[in-house]
């Protein structure tokens, strides 16, 4: 079976090898010297004054982010699952929350965040997802944060990466704190989550808020190599492997050109056969495809073609299908998709099977006449 789904997504076959060695004690020399060039690797990834790994999903990182980070009113951006969430983060931590709601396919618009922090001056945080995956859209996170910090820079700018770290790079000169996660383009399984943080957000955390999730205690031991909990050590045992996967693929910058060409292609492929793409702005992370077969589609896919995508939440459940885009994904893999696609299109009686979408897949990747 093909996992195609935007999370969790493969884990190649040498990173399970590394995870599968013998267990390490997180409190010993060794896993020391590991956590050390991870945290490296993490720096260059992610272009921060400091890193933070934690053992949860990034759900905890998100709310690490929010209470450490959030003081007073938390402005979130709703654009889908994960939006909303943030709003339910501050509100479960007794912190005041507005909300900028809109449907799963719309970007926020920069407008409507200025009009917010000018007519609330409670708020001192805003949440938005980078990517979100609920329906693969991308928003404009770096002209929103731009526009902020030029009002007021003691705003905290929380950006969930976690579907768009590894995936493109990330403008975060005016991103106070990016979250990452395991299970998406870093390729390994879920439970690490990574936050990269600045300095202004390291001056805003002070002594931290929580326990577990203290950012300010966390931040302490990890510059010392460690963890103030138990480490994820078969996940950052794994994560090494990964950035040494990529460094040995060509680097970070071919992993990025690839993804964008890779969904460049995916999309214009699906779009030759006739299916729509869902969001107004698509995220290079995904695909998402809105149709009123897409739950048959989804089943086909599986069940003939042993092809696992996504489907939608909510009020898009049988709506929508994603097709996963991050990672190192092999081209022939990639390729089978979008015809597996075209052939169950084919079988439902929408249009008759030509070849179409790998021929269109391929000419755009391999920029056959260019």
């Amino acid at each position: 079976m093909l996992l195609f789904t935007p999370g969790p997504t493969p884990v190649p076959q040498n990173v399970r090898n590394a995870m599968a060695d013998e267990t390490m004690h997180h409190r010993t020399p060794e896993f020391e010297a590991i956590f050390e060039k991870t945290r490296k690797h993490l720096f260059n990834l992610l272009q921060t004054d400091e890193v933070v790994m934690l053992s949860s999903s990034g759900t905890g990182a998100m709310e690490a982010a929010v209470i450490n980070l959030c003081h007073n009113t938390l402005l979130n951006v709703n654009s889908g699952k994960f939006g909303e969430r943030f709003g339910k983060i501050a509100s479960s931590n007794g912190l005041g929350s507005v909300e900028i709601k809109n449907e799963w396919d719309t970007p926020v618009s920069v407008e409507s965040i200025i009009e917010a922090i000018k007519v609330n001056s409670d708020i001192d945080a805003i949440a938005v997802q980078v990517s979100e995956s609920a329906g693969g859209l991308r928003h404009p996170v770096e002209e929103l944060a731009k526009a902020v910090k030029e009002i007021n820079p003691n705003i905290m700018i929380i950006a969930d990466g976690i579907t768009a770290v590894g995936v493109e790079k990330i403008d975060v000169t005016n991103i106070d704190c990016l979250i990452a996660g395991s299970q998406k383009a870093l390729m390994l399984p879920p439970g690490l989550s990574i936050l990269g943080l600045n300095n202004n957000a390291i001056e805003k955390i002070g002594a931290g808020k929580g326990y577990y999730l203290n950012l300010a205690s966390e931040i302490k031991s990890q510059r010392k190599n460690t963890t103030a909990y138990t480490a994820a050590t078969t996940l950052i045992i794994g994560l090494l492997e990964i950035f040494d996967s990529i460094e040995s693929s060509g680097g970070l910058e071919k992993l990025y050109d690839e993804t964008a060409l890779r969904a460049k292609a995916v999309k214009a492929s699906l779009e030759a056969i006739g299916l729509h793409v869902y969001p107004e702005t698509p995220a290079p992370s995904m695909t998402t495809i809105d149709d009123k077969d897409a739950s048959k589609i989804r089943n086909m896919l599986k069940e003939d073609f042993s092809v696992n995508v996504a489907g939608g939440q909510d009020h898009l459940k049988g709506k929508i299908f994603r097709i996963n885009q991050m990672g190192l994904i092999p081209v022939y893999e990639m390729v089978w998709v979008v015809n597996s696609v075209e052939l169950v299109l084919s079988k439902l009686d929408r249009r008759k099977y030509d070849g179409t979408a790998s021929k269109v897949f391929n000419e755009i990747f391999f920029k056959v006449g260019a």
